[in-house]
């Protein structure tokens, strides 16, 4: 289906231009969206009437984003959850979950605006992009931990799930050197001994 496109759209083209998508696509999601018009003769004529127009929103829309961008990429939020030693979440960290915390933080987003193909489902730090606008896109940093005090040390740079591994490792590697030692030093100083009172 040919479509002309009422925004810039991401892989697609920009505004004003005509392009062929899947029907699919443009029935379910161009088309519903407001992103996109069918490319008839009146939908033509109908986009030449309303450039202007959508030209002005566009360039409003775009000035509040890059306000809102200014304030937002680079930032961190952390996400407090469950998760297992080894750090897999119970549960998951979605695009819904992500834009009600930034909403909470005092930002202006929406879930579609979250750009997260999957949902996060290990603790760590996850960059995240946020598409303010088709033109203007930040990123975010979401910390997920399994309370504060791990966050901040994640945040320092420490893996926190790797620390714990490596504790466990360590205290086994010490245990086996202490069973191994004793024995070693035992016989070997009683032999030494022996053989002393034998030459004797």
């Amino acid at each position: 289906m040919e479509v002309i496109l009422l925004e810039r759209v991401a892989k697609l083209g920009q505004m004003g231009e005509t392009v062929r998508v899947k029907d699919g696509y443009a029935r379910n999601f161009l088309l519903p969206q407001g992103k996109a018009l069918r490319a008839t003769k009146d939908n033509k004529a109908k986009y030449e009437g309303m450039k202007q127009q959508l030209e002005a929103r566009n360039l409003e829309l775009k000035s509040e984003a890059d306000k809102i961008s200014g304030k937002l990429d680079g930032k961190t939020f952390v996400v407090v959850r469950q998760a297992s030693e080894a750090g897999q979440l119970f549960g998951s960290v979605s695009a819904r979950d992500l834009a009600s915390i930034l909403t909470d933080a005092g930002y202006t987003v929406g879930r579609n605006q979250i750009v997260l193909h999957n949902p996060i489902k290990m603790i760590g730090m996850h960059t995240v992009p946020v598409a303010l606008h088709p033109e203007v896109e930040v990123t975010v940093t979401i910390n997920v931990a399994r309370n504060a005090d791990e966050a901040e040390r994640q945040a320092r740079g420490e893996d926190v799930t790797q620390r714990r591994e490596q504790t466990d490792e360590e205290a086994a590697a010490a245990e086996a050197a202490s069973f191994f030692e004793k024995p070693e030093e035992a016989p070997g100083g009683d032999q030494g001994k022996g053989e002393d009172a034998k030459t004797d």
